[in-house]
């Protein structure tokens, strides 16, 4: 029988909930996570359908995954987690939120693994909670969700971060958000900075900024994860690389000692959530290989059942079903059978 992991599952604690509230309503807010709030915290029954299930890490989860055929969901923090807070809140609150997270692990062992919150606001700090996350509580690496306020982790200052990682080994999980500051103007119309375009174009930016910057070069081991099928970039590799040397040729920027394309296979995996098309597949697999693929059913956003389907019944190999489905995350996260 196959085992199905999804490993892109969001949760949120009611005090991380709460504090968003709190800013939501105060004068400084960005504007694209001002946007947001009327769709994460709105008042109608969607928005507090899904804010229940964001809740719930025991009966109401654990049925939906029953129904739907999850073996085991890797649960993280939903965006934009602790990204919005001052440090000292930020950091207060990943740590509350990664304890609740490994409590309901530890009383759903076989079903939940959990990737920790950490505050990039304080980056020596982040790195002291991942490595508490996963020293003491057991919890199998991080989630950063895109830029904080507008910065991203190629800055060096958040290197710390970057660092604790590579160390103990374990990936990061950058997942969207809507686009930053800076850049947020254009997309704010016709809901543009939400999933359908925004959300790849903020991610797909950071990786970008990660491999442009030297960051694998500096932190070799690190691993990244992409989720919607790697926020397009499977796609733009070959011109991707192909712009890169014709940049180098004319100035217009620095020479890494490889190719994008290279630090991508190395050092990225991607994962399935929201991406239900069998080119997209096909194009991943040709790209990167079903070994850097894993299944993801982006719970409580997507339809689960559409994610377990259009795996279930892509035109694959079994063997590489049972990969992306299972395989990888094992490997990847350290999973237990």
């Amino acid at each position: 029988m196959l085992r199905r992991i999804a490993v892109e599952e969001a949760f949120v604690t009611a005090d991380i909930a709460a504090q968003w509230s709190r800013v939501l309503s105060g004068r400084f807010v960005e504007p694209g996570f001002k946007a947001m709030g009327n769709s994460i915290l709105g008042d109608n029954p969607g928005t507090k359908r899904v804010h229940e299930r964001l809740i719930d890490l025991d009966a109401g989860r654990l049925a939906h995954m029953d129904a739907t055929g999850i073996d085991m969901q890797v649960i993280s923090m939903t965006s934009p987690g602790v990204q919005v807070f001052d440090a000292v809140t930020a950091t207060s609150l990943s740590a509350q939120a990664n304890d609740v997270l490994a409590q309901a692990v530890r009383r759903h062992p076989s079903r939940f693994a959990g990737l920790a919150t950490v505050a990039p606001q304080y980056p020596e700090g982040a790195a002291r909670e991942l490595e508490r996350a996963v020293n003491q509580l057991g919890l199998k690496g991080a989630i950063i969700n895109s830029h904080t306020m507008g910065e991203y982790l190629d800055d060096p200052k958040y290197w710390p971060l970057l660092e604790a990682a590579e160390s103990l080994r374990t990936p990061i999980y950058l997942h969207p958000r809507e686009p930053a500051p800076s850049m947020v103007g254009p997309y704010l119309d016709y809901g543009l900075y939400w999933a359908g375009w925004g959300f790849a174009a903020e991610t797909g930016l950071h990786a970008m900024r990660l491999i442009m910057g030297g960051v694998f070069e500096r932190f070799p081991k690190l691993k990244i994860i992409l989720g919607h099928m790697g926020e397009g970039m499977p796609f733009w590799l070959q011109r991707i690389d192909n712009r890169y040397q014709l940049g180098v040729k004319i100035g217009a920027h620095g020479k890494l000692q490889r190719l994008p394309s290279e630090y991508f296979l190395e050092n990225f995996v991607i994962s399935t959530s929201g991406v239900m098309h069998n080119s997209a597949l096909q194009l991943s697999i040709d790209v990167l290989g079903t070994e850097r693929i894993m299944f993801a059913a982006d719970y409580p956003y997507e339809s689960v059942e559409d994610g377990v389907k259009f795996l279930d019944n892509a035109p694959i190999s079994e063997a590489d079903r049972r990969r992306i489905y299972s395989g990888n995350a094992e490997a990847l996260f350290g999973l237990s059978r």
